[in-house]
C-alpha cells in the first residue's frame, strides 16, 4: 500500500522543530511519525510515563523523542518550551473522553480543563517561540465541534470552544506571522473509538452516514495536519479541516 505521506515532498520539515501534545497515542501519533517521516525533529508529549515508554516501543517511533506533560500543568508547560531553541510546529492532540460522566459537573470541568484549557495553555507557551519561527499551530478540533454529544457534554462544548480558539488565535496572532488553524475528524478507528468500534449496533449507524463508508485512520488525519502546516498552507489560517469521510455533507 503506497504511503499518504509520499504525497508530500521528501523532507518537508527538515530543520524544523514539531511538537505534538498528546502524541503518544491515536491522531496525536499519527502526526507526530508522519512529521518525522518527513524531516521533521519531533518531540511527542504523553500525560504518564507508561504512556511514553508503549510510544517509545510501539513501531514507527524510532526517532521521536517522548516525553511527560501534562497540559494542565502550566509552569512545566512553559518551562519544557521555553527549553526549546525553536518551534516551528505545535500540534495540539490531548484530549480526554469520559462518556455519560461528564453529566456530572466536575467531571465536565476536568474535561474541559485538559482539551480546551490545555490547549489555550500551550497555544500561550508557545507564542514567542512561533513567532520568531513564524510557525504554526494545528489544533484537533472534532465532529462534536458542530454537533452535540448527548452522551459527552464535556467533549463536545471543549472540542466546539477549540474550534472558535482556532479562529479567534488566527486572527489575533496573524500580525505575529503565526498561523493557527485545526482538523476536524470524524470517526477515526483509534483507541478512544474503540468501544464503538466494537459495538455493531452504535458502529452501524455511523459507518451508514458516512458517505465513504468506513472509520478513517490517523494516518489520514496526519496528512491533513502535514498539510496545513506546510508552505501549501502559507495563507491559510483560522481554518478548520474536516476529515471525515464526507460525514459532514449529510
Amino acid at each position: 500500500m503506497t504511503n499518504i505521506l509520499d504525497a508530500f515532498a521528501p523532507g518537508l520539515f527538515r530543520g524544523k522543530k514539531v511538537l505534538v501534545l498528546g502524541g503518544t497515542s491515536g491522531i496525536g501519533l499519527g502526526a507526530a511519525r508522519a512529521f518525522h517521516y518527513l524531516g521533521g525533529q519531533v518531540i511527542a508529549a504523553g500525560a504518564t510515563e507508561v504512556e511514553c515508554i508503549a510510544a517509545a516501543n510501539a513501531s514507527g517511533s524510532a526517532g521521536i523523542d517522548f516525553i511527560c506533560l501534562d497540559v494542565r500543568d502550566s509552569a512545566a508547560m512553559e518551562a519544557i518550551i521555553a527549553g526549546f531553541e525553536r518551534l516551528d510546529v505545535l500540534v495540539n492532540a490531548a484530549g480526554v473522553i469520559r462518556r455519560d460522566a461528564e453529566h456530572d459537573p466536575e467531571v465536565f470541568a476536568a474535561t474541559i480543563a485538559v482539551n480546551l484549557t490545555g490547549t489555550m495553555r500551550a497555544c500561550t507557551a508557545a507564542r514567542a517561540k512561533l513567532a520568531s519561527a513564524r510557525g504554526c499551530v494545528v489544533n484537533i478540533a472534532s465532529m462534536l465541534t458542530f454537533f452535540g454529544g448527548a452522551r459527552v457534554p464535556g467533549y463536545a462544548a471543549s472540542k466546539g470552544g477549540v474550534g472558535q480558539l482556532t479562529k479567534s488565535l488566527a486572527a489575533a496572532w496573524a500580525s505575529d506571522g503565526i498561523r493557527v488553524n485545526a482538523v476536524a475528524p470524524g470517526w477515526i478507528a483509534t483507541p478512544l473509538t474503540q468501544a464503538l468500534q466494537d459495538d455493531p449496533e452504535r458502529a452501524g449507524p455511523i459507518l451508514a452516514r458516512t458517505p465513504m463508508g468506513r472509520w478513517g485512520t490517523p494516518d489520514e488525519v496526519a496528512a491533513g495536519i502535514v498539510f496545513l502546516a506546510s508552505p501549501a498552507a502559507q495563507f491559510v489560517t483560522g481554518a478548520i479541516l474536516p476529515i471525515d469521510g464526507g460525514y459532514l455533507t449529510v
